[in-house]
């Protein structure tokens, strides 16, 4: 059973990329021992958003009055999560449609690499078949990270998984970690009637985010009612009793919080164990396997993108990575990924969105900078949807007009970014946006009031 490329994972890399080899014309397998579509699209990114939306629509009623209208509405949470699978399982039969319409093999089994550039699968049956290829693809993807002192039970130490799919909503909830999976989980248990309190180890929530960013997402979370804990960690969790105690250590001290179930957002790990790259060889640092700049092991013929190397665990880098990997090795010319100008998103209320230096980035690069920052309080079509929390802010070189960064919160600016991510990519320079006509009225208008401010040209604050 010979093919020009087998793909190990069929998440957002390795569904991706194997789209893309058949329209290159490379005959195509996958393999897959869970659903199509990986974690992202049955357990992550696509099924998190559907929650999240379920949550601004409950929000929306809660405040109709704010709008001139007279609603009630109460928080159905089986109902929210049984929408949310429903809209995963439609996402993962259009990735079945997709594999059909590409011509693209499915086998369903668990895969591990051998010498030669073979992969032994073995079903759900328990039968072994060996495959042979030209190339293989890894894209076995990452997991929930599990903290020695936050050992996953699966019922009241939980993870992101088990965070979709309880059978009833939990009075009260421990986040550890306040990432994008910890403040999304945040806001969608809180909004239905959950009382949450994050417990964050660094000095800031979201802290791979532009200090302001983070300190305006405290400062709505807090204004909401959600308790954060920062420069935190927990200690212990006794699940021994009805409730969790959770031990947490602050600054002040040692703190012992009670709740129904911990959600641990610490982070992820990368899914490596038992896939043979030991048996072929395949060389790995600090649970990540190495690759070059065309995502190539140091054994010829095996690739690997997305969770699994060293790059950002995002669903758009995987998939950037999987066309990038698969057209270099059908020959093409390729540009390499530039992992400077990768936007990254966070669907809680307010939304972040961010792409480049942070402020404390760029000086710390040793960039003379021009800061440019517009409220969206100042924004009409911010104001007339009732969502001015936020702001908009741009980073640029003071020198040569290089466009650094922009960091964004507020409702709706996940849309926002891209505009900043092209800009970027295209090298174009603020005075062009300042230049490039924006619609009134809408939010991305607070791109080009933003840039404008950098410069001195700002028309409303």
């Amino acid at each position: 059973m010979n093919y020009d490329l087998i793909i190990l994972g069929s998440g957002p890399g390795g569904y991706v990329a194997a789209i893309r080899a058949s329209q290159l014309g490379m005959k195509t397998a996958i393999v897959e021992k869970a659903e199509l579509g990986g974690i992202c699209l049955n357990w992550g990114c696509i099924p998190t958003k559907a929650l999240l939306k379920s949550a601004q629509v409950f929000e929306y009623l809660m405040h109709a009055q704010d709008y001139g209208i007279k609603a009630s509405g109460e928080a159905g949470f089986p109902a929210m999560i049984s929408r949310s699978r429903g809209v995963a399982d439609a996402m993962s039969k259009g990735v079945q449609f997709l594999m059909k319409k590409n011509k693209i093999e499915v086998i369903e089994g668990t895969g591990k690499l051998m010498p030669g550039k073979k992969l032994e699968v073995t079903g759900r049956d328990g039968k072994k078949t060996i495959y042979e290829s030209g190339n293989i693809i890894i894209a076995t993807g990452a997991r929930s990270r599990e903290l020695p002192s936050l050992k996953q039970d699966g019922k009241k130490i939980i993870g992101y998984r088990e965070a979709m799919s309880l059978p009833a909503r939990p009075e009260s909830m421990v986040i550890v970690g306040s990432g994008a999976i910890g403040v999304e989980f945040a806001y969608f248990y809180h909004s239905i009637g959950t009382k949450v309190t994050i417990v964050e180890f660094m000095p800031n929530v979201v802290p791979v985010e532009d200090e302001e960013v983070s300190q305006q997402l405290a400062r709505s979370f807090k204004k909401s009612g959600i308790s954060i804990m920062l420069e935190s960690s927990v200690e212990s969790v006794d699940t021994s009793g009805k409730n969790c105690k959770v031990k947490v250590k602050t600054k002040k001290g040692e703190e012992t919080l009670e709740c129904d179930v911990v959600l641990s957002a610490v982070g992820i790990t990368s899914n490596l164990e038992g896939i043979g790259l030991e048996d072929v060889g395949i060389a790995t640092d600090k649970g990540k396997i190495l690759v070059n700049e065309w995502y190539q092991t140091n054994m010829p013929g095996y690739y690997a993108i997305g969770d699994v190397i060293n790059t950002p665990a995002l669903a758009h880098v995987a998939s950037h990575e999987g066309i990038t990997c698969v057209e270099k090795i059908k020959g093409m010319q390729v540009e390499k990924m530039d992992y400077k100008n990768i936007p990254g998103c966070t669907y809680c209320q307010p939304e972040i969105a961010s792409v480049g230096y942070t402020e404390k980035a760029a000086r710390d690069a040793g960039f003379e900078i021009k800061v440019g920052k517009f409220p969206f309080s100042a924004s009409g079509k911010a104001k007339a949807g009732g969502n001015s929390e936020g702001f908009v802010k741009v980073i640029f070189d003071a020198r040569y007009g290089e466009w650094l960064g922009a960091h964004m919160i507020g409702a709706g600016v996940t849309e926002l970014i891209a505009e900043v991510v092209a800009a970027r990519k295209l090298e174009t320079t603020g005075h062009e946006i300042i230049k490039a006509v924006h619609p009134h009225p809408t939010m991305s208008e607070a791109v080009l009031e933003a840039v404008a401010a950098a410069y001195g040209e700002v028309i409303h604050i």
